[in-house]
């Protein structure tokens, strides 16, 4: 299993860890901690340091009821931390929805393009489609940041999520985008409950069935404080166990915000010699329950 990104064809025979930077003032976790580029770019350095495989730069919050920003104003944001953070040595990705964002981007030289909306926008495909190698991760929601927890009604939110990219990897592969460049998140959070989030949990292996890699992020998620009854601050030790407990059910890639304690755990995880992917998981050409 591998991902075919721009520079780096990444190794995903054992799980690899995205690190968050955050250029926004009003992200849900950590906003205004790194709403500067200069800011952003120490943190990039930081997590690099701390061991993260892949940095995913984003310029506007998609917490629920999150408001919009300008492509401008997303475009100063994200652009100067793109550019700072070329030299680090590591994929970076670019976690926006809008096109014009991801056509300065990938011109700017970001190797993934990390898309909530699953490049459902007009535009979104062909700004992928036009790059030979550029990686993207289609992600899973319903309607926007504004609207998606009133959107949470499913008959088997598992099934549902399933049916849905595989909808989305025929279409990208439909416009000439080859599957090994694609990864796939079923979006913890987005338009969805905490007993789906937790159904989607317990039931993720199934979504190995599409073939792809899964990309989970769990990190310091709303859901994990319903569990907990944590704030948001305080939720660590259940974002490290939800990060564990996607690798188990066959992640490949978790993005989260505090690396270097989430390495420190997949370290062991590997040295006690345990699967990066569940030896019961159905065989992709399978049909998935």
């Amino acid at each position: 299993m591998d991902w075919q990104t721009r520079r780096f064809r990444i190794d995903l025979t054992k799980p690899r860890v995205m690190g968050i930077v955050n250029v926004t003032p009003d992200s849900f976790s950590d906003g205004g901690r790194h709403a500067t580029a200069a800011a952003a770019l120490q943190h990039a350095r930081r997590l690099v340091d701390e061991g993260a495989d892949i940095l995913d730069i984003g310029g506007e919050s998609t917490r629920p009821g999150a408001a919009p920003v300008s492509v401008d104003e997303e475009l100063a944001r994200v652009l100067p931390v793109i550019d700072g953070a070329l030299g680090l040595g590591v994929p970076l990705s670019v976690d926006t929805l809008k096109p014009e964002v991801m056509h300065a981007a990938i011109a700017a030289g970001v190797d993934i393009v990390n898309d909530v909306q699953a490049l459902r926008l007009p535009g979104a495909l062909e700004a992928v489609a036009a790059s030979p190698a550029v990686g993207v991760c289609l992600m899973h929601m319903r309607g926007d940041p504004r609207t998606m927890q009133q959107q949470t009604g499913y008959d088997d939110v598992v099934a549902e999520v399933a049916a849905f990219l595989r909808g989305r990897l025929a279409v990208l592969a439909g416009a000439g985008v080859s599957a090994e460049r694609v990864v796939l998140d079923p979006g913890i959070g987005f338009g969805k409950t905490v007993e789906q989030n937790l159904e989607l949990l317990r039931r993720q292996r199934e979504l190995l069935v599409l073939g792809r890699p899964l990309l989970l992020g769990w990190s310091r998620k709303s859901t994990l404080g319903a569990v907990t009854g944590r704030p948001v601050e305080q939720r660590l030790p259940a974002s490290i166990a939800a990060a564990l407990a996607a690798v188990l059910q066959g992640a490949r890639i978790v993005r989260v915000h505090d690396v270097a304690p989430t390495v420190d755990a997949l370290k062991l995880w590997g040295a006690a010699g345990l699967p990066a992917v569940p030896e019961s998981a159905p065989h992709p050409r399978t049909e998935a329950r």
